[in-house]
């Protein structure tokens, strides 16, 4: 096969040739010609998780990392504890909490970005043994640089140790795509999905476990209205689809091609939200609100809908709830979102 990259910028064409090299993986993976039959089989595919106990309740994992670039974040806690657990229970789920931490000798460790890349690597591990042991996870962060080790849980959950392939929908006002040679403010806040992308701070990614990393075609983003100029040159060049703030609010045909497209080509799927995606007058406390973000309303019944919809559907995660919350609207804005992603996932469970 000839590639022609001649015209096209060197990290396009460096895209292009990892999208084709993706595809002829998949097509190894998934057909095996039996040369004595002529049969073509296909390997057992990763089963979809079922999130339901022996008694028929709904098993709920509330996992928390508190751990941020810069120290520990009463947000986990804030929403673990804001009534959620009582709202699960209502709906009829058995609910349990755990939270990522340190080990005696990792205390030890002054560098916050070293810390939070350890922690990342326990509560990986909190992640994988939830799915393991068939318990939906609702991921409570500190700061969106908690998702590679979210993503790094689902990702060596499966049935051997290969890792399996992870889809996510990003949700948040920015697309968090800079790297240390683009960013303008200097922030880990600003790299995740640079990050999760094999694109920057490799060493922080492969202590989550997350190895490989996502390929760009397993990455939607939703809802991205502010981007810094070399970031946006990063997402040109990239593979990453894109959806409106309009998509987003009327549930339309886009989010659910896109979802087809990644229901695909995943073996589980990952839901991600920095609160600050949300309109201002949610999280008037969050110190990157962008104006024209959809309601807490119009994304609790789209995950509702998500939840009910797709079977490789298999874990939440709500960032950055803001410290100042005068009226509780954004802790209450959270209990919404999760609870209506659990409406569609107990919707799902019973058909």
């Amino acid at each position: 096969m000839t590639v022609y990259t001649r015209w096209l910028p060197a990290r396009r064409a460096a895209a292009v040739l990892h999208a084709m090299i993706e595809a002829c993986r998949l097509q190894i993976r998934c057909l095996c010609i039996v040369a004595v039959t002529g049969a073509v089989l296909t390997p057992d595919p990763v089963q979809a998780q079922r999130y339901t106990g022996p008694e028929g309740r709904l098993r709920i994992a509330l996992a928390k990392q508190p751990f941020s670039p810069n120290g520990l974040s009463r947000g986990p806690e804030t929403m673990a504890s804001g009534g959620i657990q009582q709202i699960l229970t209502g709906l009829g789920a058995e609910v349990r909490v755990a939270e990522a931490q340190l080990t005696d000798e990792q205390e030890s460790e002054y560098g916050g970005w070293k810390r939070l890349s350890m922690a990342l690597g326990h509560f990986a591990e909190i992640v994988e043994r939830n799915e393991r042991e068939g318990w939906f996870t609702v991921g409570l962060l500190a700061t969106c640089p908690s998702m590679p080790g979210l993503v790094a849980g689902l990702q060596q959950s499966g049935p051997s140790h290969e890792p399996i392939r992870v889809g996510m929908l990003w949700l948040d006002a920015h697309p968090d795509f800079n790297t240390p040679e683009t960013t303008r403010s200097g922030s880990l806040g600003g790299m995740p999905v640079a990050v999760a992308t094999g694109r920057a701070l490799h060493r922080m990614r492969q202590e989550a476990g997350l190895d490989p990393p996502l390929s760009d075609q397993h990455v939607v983003m939703g809802g991205v209205r502010l981007t810094d100029p070399l970031e946006q040159h990063l997402l040109d060049e990239s593979g990453i689809e894109q959806l409106t703030v309009d998509d987003l609010r009327t549930q339309a045909p886009a989010v659910f091609d896109q979802l087809d497209r990644l229901a695909r080509i995943s073996d589980v799927l990952y839901v991600h939200i920095d609160m600050d995606v949300l309109d201002p007058a949610e999280v008037m406390g969050h110190g990157n609100k962008v104006p024209g973000g959809p309601s807490s309303q119009e994304l609790a019944a789209l995950f509702e809908t998500i939840f009910r919809r797709y079977p490789k559907a298999s874990a939440i995660g709500f960032a950055t709830i803001p410290s100042t919350d005068e009226g509780g609207l954004s802790l209450a804005a959270v209990n919404r979102m999760i609870e209506g992603a659990v409406r569609g996932l107990k919707a799902r469970e019973q058909r």
